[in-house]
């Protein structure tokens, strides 16, 4: 993948990721730039096809492109960055991320979104003003 397509996915994110909204700055980690549909599953390296991601999200989806949805028994698709609406399929509850949806629920679970040192992280962030981000 070519720097200038790395810097165009950084820029429209505004260096959050896009899975859980964490910026940047508050992670050790450098985010990584992620294929929505991993190329096993036909995905190319389009901008529509790409999205910004912490590193915990990034490795927790791989190439996952869904799951089960506890609540339905159902295979449900992940959440897509690029034709999904965050606000529909997700909520804070605190420093919890909680899935509205189907999809929304089964990204949280596929992508660990609520693991013990994020849950932290994001209280901490909390405790300071500095998140949720404003969008």
């Amino acid at each position: 993948m070519n720097r200038t397509l790395r810097k165009q996915v950084r820029q429209r994110a505004d260096n959050y990721c896009e899975y859980c909204r964490l910026h940047q700055r508050f992670d050790a980690l450098p985010h990584h730039v992620d294929h929505i549909i991993a190329r096993k599953h036909q995905g190319d390296e389009a901008l529509d096809n790409l999205s910004l991601a912490c590193t915990n999200c990034s490795l927790a989806k791989g190439s996952n492109i869904g799951g089960r949805d506890l609540r339905t028994m159902q295979f449900t698709r992940l959440f897509h960055p690029r034709k999904d609406s965050w606000h529909m399929h997700f909520r804070w509850r605190g420093p919890t991320l909680v899935g509205k949806t189907s999809i929304g629920r089964v990204t949280v679970l596929v992508l660990r979104m609520n693991q013990t040192d994020r849950v932290a992280l994001r209280k901490l962030l909390i405790k300071h003003d500095q998140f949720p981000p404003n969008d």
